[in-house]
C-alpha cells in the first residue's frame, strides 16, 4: 500500500461543491425555466474593468512574448501597488517589500511556510475563511480557533487573544471578513497589531475586501506594524478573479524568503495579468460603480431578507456577504440550502465551510452578482419561507 500524505487529507471548500450542485441544477432545468440565482460564490458579476481588458489585449497583439516575470512580479506593477499604500492609506511603502502573488490563494501558503513552522499554532476567529485553516493543516501548522459571536462582530479582541495559551505562532485576521462583512475599526486594528508585536505573534491581515466598505473606515496592519504580513487580491475589488494576481506586503526580515519561496513554487503570476492589473488602478470610476451597486444590493436585501425568514443577519460593514443565523428554522444548514436550491433556486453556502462547531445554524449569502437577481432571490425566498 503506497503513502498518502496527511496534506492530502485537507477536507474540501465546500463553496466549490455548492458551485457544482448549483450548475447541475442549472444544466437540468427546463428550457424557460426561471434560472438559478447564484448566491453561493464571492465572484463579482462584474468582470475586469474596461481599462485592464484594453491593456491585456494590447499586450497579446504586441511583441512580448510575455514569458516569465521576476518571482516577485513586475517592478512597475510593485511600485504602483506601493503607490496604492500612500493613496489610500498614507502609507510609504517600498516597493523592495511588494510581493506580487498568484492571488490571495497564492499568497497564503507562501506567508504561512515563511512565517512558521510545522507545529506551530496559528490563531484565527471563528467564522473564517476556510483554506485558512485547511492550507494550514495541510502544511503541518495546528490553527487555533478563537470562537466569536454577533457581540463581537465575529472579530477577535485583545481581551480574546490574552486568554489563548499558550501564546500561538500568528494570527490571522480578516478586515472586511468572509464570511460575515464586518470590520474591525483602525483602533481595534492598532491593538491587536500592538499586542502582537509586543507578544512575539506574527500577524497575517487579509485585505482582501478593502475597497469593499460601506460605512467604517479602512485601515492596513502595514500602518500599525513593522512585523505583520498583509496579503490582498486584485479578485473583489478590482473584480479580476480569473485573472489570478494578488500581492503581498512583507516586512524586511520575510521578503527574501518569500522570494525565493515563489520562485520554486510559482515562478511567477501570469505576466499578462500583472499588466491588466497595473492598468487596473486608473479605473477608478469603474470600479466605485461597481461598489456602489454592491451597496445597493446589500442595503435592499437588508431590508428584504427579514421579511423572508431571515431575521438574523450579522453586521455587514464590507465586502459583499450576509451571515445568517437560520438556527430557528433548521440545524442542519447544509440540508437547508440543498432545499432552498431545489425548491426556490437560490444557492447560498452552508455555515459548516466557516465554522465547524456552529456552522449547522448558520448560512452565508453572497450579493455580487446582478442587482436583478439579488431582488428576486429576496422575492422567491418570501414566497418559500411559508412552506418551508
Amino acid at each position: 500500500m503506497l503513502k498518502v500524505g496527511r496534506g492530502a487529507h485537507a477536507p474540501p471548500f465546500m463553496v466549490m461543491d455548492v458551485i457544482a450542485a448549483a450548475n447541475a441544477r442549472q444544466a437540468a432545468l427546463p428550457a424557460g425555466s426561471p434560472h438559478v440565482i447564484r448566491m453561493e460564490v464571492g465572484q463579482p458579476g462584474t468582470g475586469a474593468p474596461a481599462g485592464a481588458v484594453q491593456a491585456a489585449a494590447a499586450a497579446l497583439a504586441g511583441s512580448d512574448p510575455l514569458g516569465y516575470t521576476e518571482a516577485m512580479g513586475r517592478p512597475s506593477l510593485r511600485a504602483r501597488i506601493a503607490e496604492h499604500y500612500l493613496e489610500w492609506y498614507g502609507v510609504d511603502l517600498p516597493a523592495a517589500r511588494v510581493a506580487v502573488t498568484m492571488g490571495a490563494s497564492g499568497a497564503f501558503p507562501l506567508a504561512f511556510i515563511a512565517a512558521f513552522d510545522r507545529g506551530d499554532r496559528v490563531a484565527l476567529a471563528a467564522p473564517f475563511y476556510p483554506p485558512y485553516v485547511n492550507i494550514l493543516v495541510a502544511l503541518g501548522l495546528e490553527p487555533a480557533i478563537i470562537e466569536t459571536g454577533p457581540e463581537d462582530r465575529y472579530q477577535p479582541t485583545v481581551e480574546m487573544l490574552e486568554r489563548l495559551d499558550p501564546r500561538p505562532a500568528g494570527l490571522i485576521v480578516a478586515s472586511p471578513c468572509n464570511p460575515a462583512g464586518t470590520m474591525l475599526d483602525p483602533a481595534e486594528l492598532q491593538a491587536i497589531a500592538g499586542w502582537c508585536d509586543a507578544n512575539g505573534v506574527r500577524l497575517i491581515s487579509d485585505e482582501i475586501y478593502h475597497g469593499l466598505h460601506y460605512q467604517r473606515p479602512i485601515a492596513t496592519a502595514a500602518a500599525f506594524s513593522a512585523s505583520a504580513v498583509v496579503i490582498n487580491s486584485f479578485s473583489k475589488y478590482f473584480s479580476m478573479t480569473g485573472w489570478r494576481v494578488g500581492w503581498m506586503v512583507l516586512p524586511p526580515d520575510l521578503v527574501r524568503p518569500v522570494e525565493c519561496l515563489a520562485q520554486n513554487l510559482f515562478i511567477s503570476a501570469p505576466h499578462v495579468s500583472q499588466i491588466a492589473a497595473e492598468a487596473a488602478f486608473g479605473c477608478t470610476a469603474e470600479l466605485e460603480a461597481n461598489v456602489a451597486r454592491y451597496r445597493r444590493s446589500r442595503d435592499r436585501l437588508l431590508a428584504a431578507l427579514p421579511g423572508a425568514g431571515f431575521p438574523d443577519i450579522a453586521a455587514a460593514d464590507g465586502a459583499f456577504y450576509l451571515y445568517a443565523d437560520v438556527g430557528r428554522r433548521t440545524n442542519d444548514s447544509q440540508a437547508f440550502c440543498a432545499r432552498m436550491l431545489a425548491e426556490a433556486g437560490v444557492a447560498a453556502s452552508p455555515g459548516l465551510d466557516f465554522d465547524r462547531t456552529r456552522g449547522h445554524r448558520t448560512i452565508r449569502f453572497s450579493y455580487c452578482g446582478p442587482e436583478e437577481d439579488m431582488m428576486e432571490a429576496a422575492t422567491r425566498l418570501a414566497r418559500w419561507h411559508p412552506a418551508s
